[in-house]
């Protein structure tokens, strides 16, 4: 303890002060008009479907509010240090601290401490916090937003294992029911059981699948055996969940980072086209929250200059670039979603960009 205040000086508490005390409150300031707006969209939906004043938050916005602030953590993060950074210029008390023998990588200092508490912060919620908060948001816009739109799956063909295919006509996310189900189960070329079953229904209590009007045949060499299961059921243990067939495009926010790991291990000998859904998710959660350091070290480049006219001009510029990082974001997801670019590349375009920015920046910014 006493080597941090040896280390971190008067002015290094004053910059965290000013840089975390405005994030907190502007953030705060946002995510309050979102809400005000996004309650004022949703109402008749909220009215249509019964639901209470308790259910509405503790179904929604206990989801939505954290999900708003991770959105928006790295914009107002950059509005917030251009503001009070911009407005320290204004009052020059900037030219002081360089004047006294302050370097502007030390000046820095204090930012950087500051950007790691908040990327800190993002990284541990979008690892621990956000999968269950995404959860129960997409789980209520599931049901009650998205009532209306298709819920069903068609015509799925899956690889479980190196010997196991399965093929559904159709599955049902809300029922959790599949209908002409098919399992294949080969020795390399050779088909050794096929099973067929009219109906297939997720059995959430057991963990696991309930079969309606099947039938077996095994098959050794020119032996055949065939088991007979017409109106009856039978449990059985498959490795893929009612998730995989999921209809819904938030179903992989809501994964936990072991099921969202293991799942992307199946994928990789499933080939059912989503590997590149889940690999920028993954990368996403672990690289992003590095926006913090990028739009940092560009918002103090940019505004810790004394401008004509105080603050305006460093916020408007900063607004714009906000819009640029978010248009560039989502233009490097659509392209590795839609346009085959690597996820880890898709995740990392919007931070090298912009730390490139940030670097000209800086060797610009008065010394």
């Amino acid at each position: 303890m006493n080597i941090i205040k040896n280390r971190i000086k008067i002015i290094d508490w004053y910059i965290i002060s000013k840089y975390l005390g405005t994030f907190i409150y502007t953030l705060s300031v946002f995510v309050v008009i979102i809400v005000i707006f996004d309650l004022s969209e949703k109402l008749d939906d909220f009215l249509g479907n019964n639901l209470s004043f308790w259910q509405v938050i503790t179904l929604y916005y206990a989801g939505s509010i954290p999900f708003y602030v991770n959105m928006l953590s790295p914009l107002i993060n950059f509005i917030a240090v251009i503001f009070f950074t911009a407005k320290m210029a204004d009052q020059t008390e900037i030219v002081p601290i360089l004047s006294g023998g302050v370097s502007f990588n030390r000046f820095l200092a204090p930012y950087f401490m500051s950007a790691f508490i908040i990327f800190s912060f993002n990284l541990a919620s979008n690892l621990y916090i956000l999968p269950y908060t995404n959860q129960i948001k997409n789980n209520f816009e599931n049901t009650y937003m998205k009532k209306d739109d298709p819920a069903s799956k068609q015509n799925i063909h899956m690889k479980l294992d190196d010997h196991t295919y399965i093929y559904m006509e159709s599955f049902d996310n809300r029922s959790k029911s599949g209908y002409r189900f098919s399992l294949d189960n080969f020795d390399g070329d050779i088909l050794r059981k096929k099973l067929v079953a009219d109906n297939i229904k997720w059995d959430s209590v057991k963990r696991s699948w309930k079969l309606t009007n099947y039938s077996i045949r095994n098959v050794n060499g020119l032996k055949e055996t065939f088991v007979s299961g017409a109106s009856l059921t039978k449990d059985t243990v498959l490795d893929m969940r009612p998730d995989d067939f999921s209809v819904f495009d938030n179903i992989y926010e809501n994964l936990s980072n072991r099921d969202l790991s293991t799942k992307i291990k199946k994928e990789r000998f499933r080939g059912s086209g989503i590997m590149n859904d889940l690999l920028y998710e993954q990368y996403k959660r672990w690289l992003q929250p590095l926006s913090a350091f990028v739009l940092t070290l560009i918002g103090v480049a940019l505004s810790s200059r004394k401008v004509r006219g105080g603050v305006g001009l460093p916020l408007g510029i900063g607004i714009f670039l906000s819009f640029a990082y978010i248009v560039v974001n989502q233009f490097a997801k659509m392209f590795t979603l839609k346009g085959g670019i690597p996820p880890l590349i898709s995740v990392l375009i919007p931070t090298i960009f912009f730390g490139i920015l940030g670097l000209y920046l800086l060797k610009k910014a008065p010394k």
